[in-house]
């Protein structure tokens, strides 16, 4: 039976004791990293030893590939593609904005596809404040949560044509955030009537089949425990106020906002009614805690996933990547 987490690994092919700890822990899918990454053909033969060690085929295969900073696939074998922010404040009115964008994902989704790629961790739904951390900055695709809202859901709409699933993050918001979760713990110290901006991108793209918590505290709903960790903010915000009722990933389990061992962060986010628990750093023993205390999908979590993957079989991916990169580029130039 699939267990509830998703692992990293190390290198460019699976050790053996990594084969072992995907044949015997059979995770929820796995994701790559740079480290993972040299060419397309050694990609390829890396996804295919996963999906030989997991004994199956619909092992979800992720990456983060947003676009300008935060991008896997890269120069000399993949495009350079632009952020987020380059394409959502192009000089055009903002319907060609949604187009450009939406044409961008839809190449981008083919250079994944193209390799086994299922799963891509974007696009980012969070809205940047003045004075907040630079972890956000040009991952996102205005300073509004109208432009936000619909330039987001074209990002969605594009790696859904190509084929792959989307993964809206960081629900329910970081743009206030004023220190990089990966290094410390962020506070948000805003209103509730304030917060309810900030959500806004994620109430209008509720629908969409996968999303990724913060690991962020907003103390105007629950002040001790960040959004991963929160019964309160999963249950009454994400899933009620938000209303979002698709596959809910926990952000990285290895970033230092979070404290203690491993098994308790685990046990502390499927507590709080987070789906699926996501560690990405590859190191095996920390996998290795994380795997022993994620729970077999079953309930509404199994449903969920049934439907990301019945949202990836009504995909069409059918794109000509050499016209539509041509396109793109020309509307940048503008």
């Amino acid at each position: 039976m699939t267990r509830a987490f998703i692992c990293g690994c190390s290198g460019f092919t699976l050790r053996p004791e990594e084969r072992v700890f995907l044949r015997e822990m059979q995770p929820f899918g796995v994701i790559l990293f740079k480290r993972n990454i040299e060419t397309p053909d050694q990609v390829r033969g890396l996804i295919g030893e996963i999906h030989d060690a997991l004994g199956r085929d619909d092992g979800a295969i992720l990456v983060d590939q947003e676009g300008g900073r935060v991008q896997r696939f890269g120069p000399p074998h993949w495009r350079a593609y632009p952020s987020a922010a380059k394409l959502g404040r192009a000089g055009l009115p903002l319907e060609r904005r949604a187009e450009l964008i939406r044409l961008t994902a839809e190449v981008m989704a083919a250079d994944l596809r193209a390799l086994g790629v299922t799963i891509d961790c974007a696009p980012v739904l969070d809205v940047p404040v003045f004075g907040a951390n630079e972890v956000i900055g040009d991952r996102a695709y205005g300073e509004d949560a109208a432009s936000v809202a619909r330039l987001a859901r074209a990002a969605a709409d594009g790696l859904l044509a190509g084929g792959v699933l989307p993964v809206m993050k960081h629900i329910p918001g970081h743009g206030r955030a004023t220190c990089d979760s990966h290094i410390g713990l962020p506070v948000v110290e805003a209103s509730l009537d304030a917060l309810e901006q900030d959500f806004a991108p994620f109430r209008a793209n509720a629908d969409l089949p996968i999303g990724m918590t913060a690991h962020v505290v907003y103390t105007a709903i629950d002040p001790t425990t960040c959004a991963t960790l929160s019964a309160r903010v999963v249950t009454e915000i994400i899933r009620t106020l938000i209303g979002f009722d698709g596959l809910l990933l926990s952000d990285d389990l290895s970033m230092k906002a979070l404290q203690g061992p491993f098994v308790e962060r685990t046990r502390a986010l499927f507590a709080a009614g987070v789906d699926i628990a996501l560690h990405c750093n590859g190191d095996l023993e920390e996998a290795r805690a994380i795997a022993a205390a994620s729970p077999e999908l079953a309930g509404k979590t199994a449903a969920r996933a049934a439907a990301t993957q019945a949202a990836l079989q009504r995909a069409r991916h059918a794109c000509d990547s050499v016209d539509a990169w041509a396109r793109i580029e020309a509307e940048l130039a503008i």
